[in-house]
């Protein structure tokens, strides 16, 4: 039985992450400091034998024997990560730091949880792993993608000097159910306003292009990628190549949903990227062939089903 250390499992992504592992035998250890996490994901998975649920910041060291660790924590969401900026480039430099050093004690493998925004307001289209993108260094969203991008400068490093066994792969604007109502990012924006009858609000005049995959596909090229050879470090794109404008997301969610909600223009935020689709041939080769299965139609009926049952709970307030 492995057993393997999600930080951020009580998260969006982390929450389906430990779901499938326990379903996998593995026993599972959940840490989450519950910043936009939420005991609500994981609470049906608290009588599970195998799992276990520790509240801790991984921006503190932390000790346990496990046989392989996945790093996620850090708030994914602009909303979320420029709420306290500071705090998130110590989740991801002093959290990478921290789970590293357990690594190497302990002889774990690690994974990276890295992201698409590392390549910035990209000026290649698709983005390839070997481009090394255009971000901004002192904008707005800095502090999620230069702590993103220095994350993964150090498990490189440790792999190099400690011969720390590590996998870093690059995730894509993910989606499905559990998201945070509250996250600001266009999928849950979307379909709470149109559920509500409120308008559609679009940053720009909707032009820019967002490739959107479904969180049991990434959970899947987790897993993989955690299962290659300890040649196989990446960095290593998890996206779906599909490419939709982000008008087009909000005509599909209107009419999946029967909303009469508008759409309407409001200005675009700085540093916001015009483009974003990731090029998933590395994936494919190393990855036994990995690509996304759920197509965009798809992953919206089963997500805006999910936030209609929120709705319906009355517990969307206390989120």
């Amino acid at each position: 039985m492995r057993k393997v250390l999600v930080t951020g499992g009580a998260g969006f992504v982390g929450s389906h992450l430990c779901e499938r592992l326990l379903s996998e035998g593995c026993e599972v250890i959940s840490l989450d400091n519950y910043f936009t996490g939420d005991k609500r994901n994981i609470v049906h998975l608290i009588d599970h034998p195998y799992f276990e649920v520790v509240r801790h910041d991984v921006t503190t060291p932390y000790l346990v024997e496990v046989d392989e660790i996945y790093n996620l924590a850090c708030p994914a969401s602009p909303v979320h990560y420029q709420y306290n900026p500071i705090k998130t480039v110590k989740t991801s430099v002093m959290g990478a730091i921290n789970m590293l050093g357990l690594a190497k004690r302990i002889k774990a493998k690690i994974l990276q949880a890295s992201t698409s925004e590392v390549y910035g307001d990209p000026q290649v289209h698709p983005q390839t792993e070997d481009y090394w993108g255009h971000v901004n260094p002192i904008g707005r969203r800095s502090c999620y993608d230069e702590g993103k991008r220095c994350a993964e400068t150090l498990f490189m490093d440790y792999h190099i000097q400690n011969d720390v066994r590590i996998k870093i792969i690059r995730i894509f604007n993910t989606y499905g159910p559990r998201m945070h109502p509250n996250d600001g990012r266009v999928i849950s924006n979307f379909i709470i306003q149109a559920l509500q009858g409120n308008d559609i609000t679009i940053y720009g005049d909707g032009s820019q292009t967002r490739s959107f995959q479904y969180v049991d596909d990434l959970v899947e090229g987790m897993i993989r990628m955690m299962r290659t050879d300890d040649n196989v470090i990446g960095p290593i794109n998890i996206g779906n190549p599909g490419e939709f404008t982000i008008k087009e997301l909000a005509s599909m969610v209107i009419e999946m949903t029967g909303s009469k909600s508008k759409i309407i223009n409001l200005p675009k935020p700085t540093d916001d990227p015009t483009q974003r689709q990731p090029d998933i041939g590395k994936a494919k080769e190393m990855l036994d062939g990995w690509e996304p299965q759920v197509p965009l139609k798809n992953g919206l009926e089963k997500t805006i089903t999910y936030f209609e049952n929120l709705l319906k709970s009355g517990n969307f307030d206390t989120w």
